[in-house]
């Protein structure tokens, strides 16, 4: 069953972050929820009411329904290499949570990112280059070599600030207790969402 209005409404920023930590539980064991998806289609046809809104990487590996064990209808999605924070993507976020009600905002960075990668090795090519200026404050701000999965979390954490920092609206609804910002890593290799404090 997608995500109802009621639902929304009654949920707590709090009780969707649980709702992600168990759908990633379930995905890991593999006791992922039975789904009709045509179902699911025909119960979202008229509108949605999504718990959550994800800012993700493009990886295909990286795919939020899946890896949170949800449905039609029950996530936002935001997609951008290097799961990074413009004005679009402000924009998004705004929209899933002052306008259509999501509780949380979940940045989601994950191990052996491409783009986290490539802004570490300074990659100057076409578009990416405009796109990976937006990792290179993380990586100029770590001392010496670090690991690729460790700028990935920075990387993250720097979404989290440039949310708070860049969007008074989801600041205020923060602050006000309305939704949550959080951060997470999915390791590709397992599977497994780890949270971050």
């Amino acid at each position: 069953m997608s995500t109802t209005k009621d639902i929304q409404t009654r949920m707590t920023p709090a009780e969707a972050l649980e709702q992600l930590k168990a759908g990633n539980k379930r995905f890991v064991n593999e006791k992922g929820l039975s789904r009709n998806y045509n179902r699911e289609i025909s119960e979202t046809a008229g509108g949605q009411f999504p718990f959550a809104a994800i800012l993700g990487c493009i990886d295909s590996r990286a795919t939020a329904e899946q890896l949170f064990d949800q449905g039609v209808g029950d996530l936002f999605n935001a997609r951008v290499a290097g799961n990074i924070v413009n004005e679009d993507i402000l924009g998004s976020l705004e929209y899933a949570c002052n306008v259509a009600g999501a509780k949380l905002i979940l940045v989601l960075g994950h191990t052996a990112c491409g783009a986290v990668t490539a802004a570490t090795q300074r990659v100057e090519l076409g578009n990416i280059t405009t796109l990976l200026s937006k990792i290179s404050p993380v990586v100029d701000s770590l001392d010496g070599e670090v690991a690729v999965d460790e700028v990935a979390e920075y990387n993250v954490r720097h979404s989290i600030e440039r949310i708070r920092k860049e969007s008074a609206i989801l600041k205020d609804m923060e602050l006000s207790g309305d939704i949550l910002i959080k951060g997470a890593m999915y390791d590709v290799a397992t599977g497994k969402v780890r949270f971050l404090d």
